[in-house]
């Protein structure tokens, strides 16, 4: 079952931020957009390479109003050994939210049968409402560039209901009004 449109699942956290511990709730997720990346396991392979590609589009998302929110199965303390120990960990500076009992993951349906998350992007609009949902196999990276275009679409369409925004779309471009005349002319 689809959790695009679906509000996001009560919760509290231990995350590592910025050389602190922080407890997070939805509650501190409101009110902005959200991504929240989800990932297999601190230490590992594919993981970092994500996690430092999307410390690279961090400042636009950022710019966009959009705070990003990486989350895997192991503790807060882990990632912060993880941070102290990698190059590219060590220059994330996002929340990493830690979910040993799986609570997250669980309610955004990426726990995996192995106890690990899945590695599953989401957007999440200011009401904590799900607007975006992607979840790849393990050995598929992401890239975090391409959720520029999914934010951008997923704020027009907020400000202009009654609008749609079409493949490929960017910033600019035309949009279009599903409408009977429509249908078919595409």
């Amino acid at each position: 079952m689809s959790l695009v449109g679906k509000e996001i699942a009560e919760f509290s956290a231990n995350a590592f931020h910025n050389g602190k511990f922080i407890t997070l709730s939805q509650d501190d997720i409101k009110g902005q957009w959200a991504i929240f990346c989800f990932y297999p396991a601190d230490f590992s392979f594919v993981c970092p390479t994500e996690l430092g590609d999307l410390q690279e589009q961090y400042e636009t998302l950022q710019s966009l109003g959009v705070e990003v929110y990486s989350v895997s199965t192991d503790t807060h303390f882990v990632h912060k050994a993880w941070h102290d120990d990698s190059d590219v960990v060590g220059t994330i500076t996002y929340p990493m939210i830690g979910d040993p009992s799986h609570a997250i993951s669980r309610a955004f349906d990426v726990l995996g049968e192995d106890g690990l998350a899945q590695r599953g992007t989401f957007i999440i609009d200011p009401d904590g409402v799900i607007q975006m949902m992607e979840i790849n196999a393990d050995g598929i990276g992401r890239d975090a560039s391409t959720l520029i275009d999914k934010v951008r679409a997923a704020q027009y369409i907020r400000k202009h209901p009654g609008e749609v925004c079409p493949a490929k779309w960017k910033e600019g471009e035309e949009t279009l009004t599903p409408s009977f005349d429509l249908v078919g002319k595409i």
